[in-house]
C-alpha cells in the first residue's frame, strides 16, 4: 500500500449531497409501495408517511450530530468504533454490509423486474447484467460522472412526479372534492394502530439516507455538508413521499385494490390513461437506475474504509485505483454480488436488507448518546435534548421496526451477525486486542471524487 493514496478529496456540494441522498432512496418508490401503505393504514397512506418522516429524521439528527464530530467516511461503522469501541465498530460495520450489499442486488432486481415487465422480449436476466454493466461503469469514472447522471435522472422523474400529483389533484377534485382530500389523511376506518403499522412499512422506502454519510471524504467542508445534507435528504424524501402520496390518496380513496403491488400503475392509468401510466413506469425506472449507481457507489465506499482499517484484508479492499482514483475493487465486487440476484426472488433479496439497516440506526442514536457521555465527564455540558433525549427516541424507534421484521428477516439478520462475530474473534484473537484500524493522516495523498 505504500504510496497507495488512503484518502478521498472533496468535490461534492451540498446539492450534490442532497441528490445522491434522494437518488439512492429513489423518490419514485413511493408510487411502487402505495397500495401497501394505503391498505395497511387504512387509506391514509399520507399520514403514515407522515409518521415515518418523523421517526426517520430521529435518527438523520444523530447522523448529522456525528457527521460534524467526525467527518469520515465509513458511516456507523466509524461513528460506533470512535465513540463506542474499535470492536463493536466492526459490528457495526458488519451489519451495514449486509444491508449496503444486498440493496445494490435489490435495486438490480427490481429495475430487471419492471423492465422486463414492459418490454418481455429482452430476458430479465439480460436486463439485469445490463443495468449492472452500466451503473459499474459509471461508479468506476468516479462520482463526478455519477452526480452527473443522478442529476440528470432525478430531474427527468421529479417530472413525470410533478405531473402525476397534478392530475391526481384534478382527479380528486372533479370526484370527491375537498371532502375526500381530507378522508386521504383521516376517515372513518382509520386508527393509530393502522397507521404506525402503516409507518413502519413506510419507513423502508427511506433506507439509503444514512448513505450520504459514507461521502464524507468527498464533500467540500464536511462536517457542514454532510450534517445538512442528511437531515435535507430525509425532509426532502418525507415532503415528496407525503405529498405525492397524499395526491395519489385523494384520487384513490381507502385502501382496497385490485392488486396493492400495482396499486401505483393503477393509479396513474386512472388520473391519465393507459399512456401516460407507461411513460411514467418507464421514467420511473430511469430514476431507478440512479438509485443503482447511487447505493453501488456508497456500498463501494463502505468497504473501502473497512478495507483501509484493515477489517477486511487491505490489498483488495483498502484500494483506490491509481488513475481513477476510485475503489474500483469493491465497485466491481458489488456487481458480482449483485449478479446473484438472478438466483434469488425479490422477497429472498429483500429479506437481507432490513435487520443491518435497522441495527445499524439503533447503534448511530448509541453513540451520540455515548459522546455526550464522555463530553460530561471532561467537563462539558452538551443538550440533554439534542444529544440524549432526542437518541433514545430514535432508538427506541428503530428498535420498534426490528421487532416488525418477519421471522426469516430475523432469522438471516442473527446468521449474519453470528458469522461477523466469530470473524472478529479470529481476527481480534479472542476479543483481546483491537479491531485493527489505520490512522489517516490529513496530510497524505488524497483520492479525487472524479
Amino acid at each position: 500500500m505504500t504510496g497507495q493514496p488512503t484518502r478521498m478529496r472533496g468535490n461534492l456540494g451540498l446539492l450534490s449531497i442532497v441528490l445522491f441522498g434522494l437518488a439512492y432512496m429513489a423518490p419514485a418508490v413511493v408510487t411502487s409501495t402505495f397500495g401497501v401503505i394505503a391498505a395497511t393504514s387504512e387509506g391514509a397512506a399520507p399520514t403514515a408517511y407522515l409518521v415515518a418522516t418523523g421517526a426517520m429524521l430521529l435518527t438523520g439528527l444523530s447522523y448529522a450530530r456525528l457527521a460534524r464530530i467526525i467527518p469520515s467516511s465509513g458511516s456507523v461503522y466509524t461513528y460506533a468504533r470512535r465513540m463506542l469501541d474499535s470492536r463493536f465498530g466492526f459490528l457495526a460495520g458488519w451489519a451495514m454490509l449486509l444491508d449496503y450489499l444486498f440493496l445494490p442486488m435489490v435495486a438490480f432486481l427490481v429495475q430487471s423486474i419492471y423492465l422486463h415487465a414492459q418490454y418481455p422480449a429482452v430476458p430479465q436476466w439480460l436486463w439485469l447484467v445490463i443495468n449492472i454493466v452500466f451503473a459499474t461503469a459509471v461508479n468506476v469514472i468516479g462520482l463526478k460522472v455519477a452526480d452527473k447522471v443522478n442529476k440528470t435522472l432525478l430531474i427527468a422523474v421529479t417530472g413525470c412526479l410533478l405531473v402525476l400529483l397534478v392530475l391526481c389533484v384534478r382527479h380528486g377534485l372533479g370526484h370527491g372534492g375537498t371532502a375526500a382530500a381530507g378522508d386521504a389523511i383521516w376517515n372513518s376506518a382509520t386508527s393509530i394502530s393502522a397507521v404506525t403499522a402503516a409507518a413502519a412499512v413506510a419507513a423502508y422506502a427511506f433506507l439509503g439516507f444514512d448513505a450520504v454519510s459514507t461521502l464524507s471524504e468527498e464533500a467540500r467542508d464536511p462536517q457542514r455538508t454532510i450534517a445538512r445534507g442528511i437531515v435535507l435528504t430525509v425532509l426532502a424524501g418525507g415532503v415528496v413521499f407525503v405529498t405525492l402520496s397524499f395526491a395519489m390518496q385523494w384520487a384513490h380513496p381507502g385502501g382496497a385494490f385490485a392488486d396493492e403491488s400495482s396499486a401505483g400503475y393503477a393509479v396513474s392509468t386512472l388520473v391519465g390513461g393507459q399512456g401516460f401510466a407507461d411513460v411514467a413506469n418507464t421514467l420511473t425506472m430511469l430514476g431507478g437506475f440512479a438509485s443503482c449507481v447511487a447505493i453501488q457507489a456508497s456500498t463501494s465506499r463502505l468497504m473501502f474504509v473497512m478495507g483501509r482499517d484493515n477489517v477486511l484484508p487491505r490489498p483488495v479492499f483498502g484500494r483506490l485505483h491509481g488513475k481513477l482514483l476510485t475503489p474500483v475493487p469493491n465497485v466491481l465486487i458489488v456487481a458480482a454480488v449483485a449478479l446473484l440476484a438472478t438466483t434469488l426472488t425479490l422477497a429472498d433479496a429483500t429479506s437481507f436488507i432490513n435487520f443491518g439497516a435497522f441495527l445499524g440506526f439503533t447503534l448511530v442514536n448509541v453513540c451520540v448518546i455515548a459522546y455526550a457521555v464522555r463530553q460530561w465527564r471532561s467537563g462539558d455540558r452538551p443538550s440533554l435534548s439534542g444529544f440524549v433525549l432526542l437518541p433514545l427516541a430514535g432508538a427506541a424507534v428503530d428498535v420498534y421496526l426490528l421487532t416488525q421484521l418477519d421471522a426469516t428477516a430475523t432469522r438471516l439478520g442473527l446468521g449474519w451477525m453470528a458469522i461477523g462475530v466469530v470473524y472478529l474473534v479470529v481476527l481480534t484473537k479472542g476479543l483481546r486486542r483491537p479491531a485493527p484500524e489505520l490512522r489517516v493522516d490529513d496530510q497524505e495523498p488524497t483520492a479525487a471524487a472524479r
